[in-house]
């Protein structure tokens, strides 16, 4: 007997201002708001793509992500090839978002995978990637840029 099939579900990210970060993962990700509450003190969003859930958004927390303790490292999606990550790029840069790497990176020396990486209002880290397109780009360092802060 096999084992079961297993994707990712959806994540759920805590956030600090619920209509910021909906304004900022709907821009940047082109989702689709598939449920809210956004009155009170229990305050989400549900956001996602042709009615499948993706993100959810919790407003309850405080401060910025904290990189220098355990849990999530970065949240990665993949997008068909590499044109999306240069368009991903053009929003961010029109966003003023600022690049963890100077645009799209390879996701290792001689890799033909790669994209670009940054952070949400909230300082997780994100990454868009193709999985094919970026092996002419220079990778910043010899270890993988979706690795090591």
């Amino acid at each position: 007997m096999g084992k079961p099939a297993l994707r990712t579900g959806h994540i759920g990210l805590n956030v600090t201002d619920l209509g910021r970060s909906i304004a900022f993962y709907r821009t940047v990700f082109d989702f689709d708001v598939l449920g809210e509450q956004t009155e009170g003190d229990r305050r989400y969003a549900f956001l996602g793509r042709d009615g499948a859930l993706v993100v959810t958004l919790w407003e309850q927390s405080g401060g910025r992500f904290a990189t220098d303790l355990p849990g999530l490292h970065h949240l990665s999606f993949e997008v068909p090839d590499i044109e999306a990550v240069h368009r991903a790029e053009t929003t961010l840069r029109d966003l003023g978002v600022a690049l963890v790497h100077d645009g799209i990176v390879p996701h290792g020396e001689g890799a033909s995978s790669g994209g670009v990486f940054f952070t949400d209002p909230d300082g997780v880290r994100l990454e868009i990637y193709a999985p094919t397109g970026a092996e002419s780009a220079k990778a910043p360092t010899g270890s993988p840029t979706c690795g090591f802060f």
